[in-house]
């Protein structure tokens, strides 16, 4: 980081190109962030270990409860209409040191959650390859992270409306082929009853114990906020963004993990243990050909969901160096494209530099230690907004019984889920993630004490909107 001391400047600078976005491209923003074809290509197997047949039900509650929260986020982004969102949000309510923490763990947010996926992709064409035969013409991870970041830097760095559609582009094929699949599952299995899974058979207590997990498939939905100044009629577009993204991919979640465990003949524990669990459910389906066609498909979706965090890490920091909490560049725009190109290239450079560094701890390993870490920033600032949300309108006269009501629920279940994420400990390496985070906060906490002393007027435009000066 550097200092920054200077202060704000009069002069007119480049800005984001302002209203490009439709309904439809800031959509594709939440839902590529979210990247729903990695949750029954992966993810889903740690839920029905916990859940088992009950798996459908702990999508189902983790969908309503985060709807709680993304209420709660539309009513700040419909008065806060910011690229710097939760930066700016909790700052505006509790202080510029709370909104420099918010902005530093969600930019890990979303560059762990880029690394994570950027190194998925070199586990879904692995997989992808040797299902289909050409195992041998695997590249090395290294060269598939260089490659993959290249584009992604290219996309980024270029048009926020050319990244917005071929992120919305990517997740529609990715979701329509894993719909296809299903439907011809259906069809082949002859319904869609499944006794046991709406029987006394489903434990409540391993529904509960599964919750955190579940909602750990719906991180990213709340990112379509940082393009608010590239979105047409923000106040109105993100509020229903983030709410719409939720609600959709939430069905989806439930249908799918319904399916899956009905298409494996409710044998959790085979689903439970699967490194590859949608390609287990096909193949126990008797349709061995889909795992290929699986494999593709998480692959577009991994690229997307990269794409969509480098965009979103990137707009955290445009703002934050318009705020001068970072170094002035940060917020710098490009003349032509228009788009925050400094912060781009960083965001895309310390991707690289982490997934190269943490590639000696294998694939898997590295995947689920990155993931991990990235998904404690998305927790804290679900939990904090649940409760700015109703001191927010509350300082402006506009607070209801519903918005305490709204905020509550949100912050009890992220509440839980954050409890849920550090106990029971966790095996070796991942124990060590919750320390790992608080000494990455620490050092936010420790620059936010230098910029106090250094440059103490910056702290004072928080109510001022800087990204336009």
């Amino acid at each position: 980081m550097s200092s920054a001391s200077s202060p704000a400047i009069a002069t007119a600078r480049p800005h984001l190109r302002r209203g490009t976005l439709t309904l439809m491209e800031t959509l594709g923003q939440s839902v590529a962030n979210i990247a729903p074809t990695l949750t029954p290509a992966l993810n889903v197997a740690v839920v029905v270990s916990l859940a088992g047949v009950g798996s459908w039900i702990s999508y189902l509650i983790s969908t309503i409860g985060l709807l709680f929260v993304s209420a709660s986020i539309a009513t700040l982004a419909r008065r806060h209409p910011l690229s710097g969102s939760y930066f700016v949000y909790i700052g505006r309510t509790f202080g510029p040191l709370a909104g420099m923490l918010s902005g530093w763990a969600m930019i890990a947010a979303y560059l762990f959650t880029a690394i994570a996926v950027t190194l998925g992709m070199s586990i879904f064409l692995d997989n992808f390859l040797t299902t289909i035969g050409l195992a041998a013409y695997q590249p090395p991870s290294w060269l598939v992270t260089i490659a993959v970041s290249a584009v992604v830097l290219l996309a980024a760095y270029r048009d926020i409306k050319l990244s917005s559609r071929i992120g919305l582009l990517l997740e529609v094929v990715s979701i329509t082929i894993i719909v296809g699949i299903m439907a011809i599952f259906v069809d082949r299995h002859g319904t869609v009853v499944d006794s046991v899974q709406i029987s006394d058979k489903v434990k409540l207590g391993g529904v509960m114990s599964s919750l955190a997990f579940a909602v750990f498939s719906f991180v990213g939905f709340e990112s379509a906020a940082t393009l608010a100044k590239e979105t047409r009629n923000p106040e109105r577009t993100i509020p229903l963004v983030i709410i719409a993204s939720v609600g959709v991919v939430g069905l989806f979640f439930t249908v799918m993990a319904y399916l899956m465990v009905m298409g494996v003949g409710d044998d959790v524990d085979k689903l439970g243990s699967s490194a590859s669990p949608f390609t287990d459910m096909t193949t126990a389906a008797g349709l061995p050909w889909a795992a290929a066609v699986v494999y593709f498909a998480a692959l577009i979706s991994d690229f997307a969901c990269a794409l969509a965090s480098i965009n979103a890490a990137s707009r955290m920091l445009f703002s934050m160096g318009r705020y001068r909490f970072f170094h002035d560049r940060l917020g710098q725009v490009h003349h032509t494209h228009q788009t925050p190109h400094v912060a781009v290239i960083l965001s895309v450079g310390a991707v690289v530099v982490i997934t190269l560094a943490v590639l000696p701890l294998g694939l898997l390993d590295a995947f689920g230690t990155t993931a991990t870490f990235g998904t404690f920033g998305f927790l804290v600032v679900y939990l904090l907004i649940s409760v700015v949300s109703p001191v927010d309108l509350h300082k402006a006269g506009l607070m209801r019984r519903r918005h305490v009501v709204i905020g509550g629920i949100g912050a009890v279940l992220m509440g839980f889920v954050i409890f849920g994420s550090l106990y029971p400990v966790s095996p070796y390496p991942y124990s060590l993630l919750p320390y790992l985070f608080a000494a990455y906060m620490l050092i936010g906490a420790a620059w936010f004490c230098t910029l106090k002393l250094r440059a103490p007027a910056t702290l004072l435009n928080m109510e001022h909107d800087m990204e336009e000066v």
